[in-house]
């Protein structure tokens, strides 16, 4: 392979990479804890669009058990974006781990 069909493969690369990212903002996943009393969406670059916390959730006497359900319902939603994220990927470069890529 000569160095101009290298330079055309990276650049092709470079812009499925760029695709991938902009698919991967656009795609939501919901993260949740106890049953879904409390759920967060975010988009799979870590944006957080919304946090729902159902009535049940709410006593002003317990507030570090709602504390621990937002918690797991963000620990969640980042381990599912994070998943997405790592598949899309894999499949661009051939399931290599590119430092600062993942």
């Amino acid at each position: 392979m000569n160095q101009a069909q290298l330079m055309a493969q990276v650049k092709k690369m470079q812009q499925e990479m760029v695709k991938a990212q902009e698919e991967l903002a656009n795609t939501t996943v919901t993260g949740s804890a106890a049953n879904g009393l409390v759920t967060v969406e975010m988009t799979c670059d870590q944006q957080m669009k919304s946090i729902k916390i159902g009535k049940d959730a709410v006593d002003p006497e317990d507030i570090e058990t709602l504390e621990d359900l937002v918690t797991i319902a963000v620990n969640d939603a980042l381990t599912k974006a994070g998943e997405k994220s790592q598949q899309r990927m894999s499949g661009l470069t051939g399931g290599m781990r590119i430092p600062g890529l993942m």
